[in-house]
Parts: C-alpha cells; structure tokens; sequence
C-alpha cells in the first residue's frame, strides 16, 4: 500500500518563501569586501514566492521579495527549508511591470 501525498496550501495571508542562497562574501560599494561569516542583524534578504494564501492580495507565486529573515518561521518539506510569513511582513517585491516601482533593477 502507498503512502497518500499531501499538497501544502497556504492560509490566510500567509506567503512561503524559498530564500535565496547566501553568495558568501559581499563586496561593499567601496570595494571592501565582507567576508561571509559577518552577519548584520538589519540586513534585508531576497526570496522566491513558493506559495500564498487565499487572503493574500499583492504577492503571488514566483515573485521575488525582499524580508528580514528574522520576521518569519522555517519548515522543512522534502529536505528543503522554507520561510513563512505573513504578506505584511514583506518590504518590497520586485517585479517586471511594476505599478508603483523604484527604478532600481535586479
């Protein structure tokens, strides 16, 4: 007898994040570089939109957001780690056809 999969669907206005990878070290605008084992503790990170609840009304699967990780919950599904918030805790989404963007590029 197989064992019966389940698909994870996000409620309310809850957004799972797959967060990008740490490159490692960072090099400042200066040139400095900033080896990876500095951690900053107002660092914003950007992450890909795995999933969203229903009350979700801005974000959708597959866009880029930015977030402090430590504004969320992990989970692991499938050996891979995932991020969970809510929408509101998202600063910013990039996006390519923006209503109200910033003009900065990724």
């Amino acid at each position: 007898m197989s064992e019966a999969k389940f698909e994870v669907q996000m409620l309310h206005d809850r957004v799972m994040i797959k967060a990008d990878k740490d490159g490692g070290e960072r090099r400042s605008t200066g040139g400095i570089v900033i080896p990876a084992t500095v951690e900053e503790s107002n660092r914003l990170v950007w992450g890909e939109v795995c999933g969203v609840g229903h009350h979700a009304r801005t974000v959708k699967v597959g866009d880029r957001v930015l977030f402090h990780p430590e504004e969320q919950y992990e989970v692991e599904i499938q050996g891979e780690n995932y991020l969970v918030m809510r929408e509101r805790d998202l600063h910013a989404i990039a996006s390519e056809r923006p209503e109200h963007g910033t003009g900065l590029y990724l």
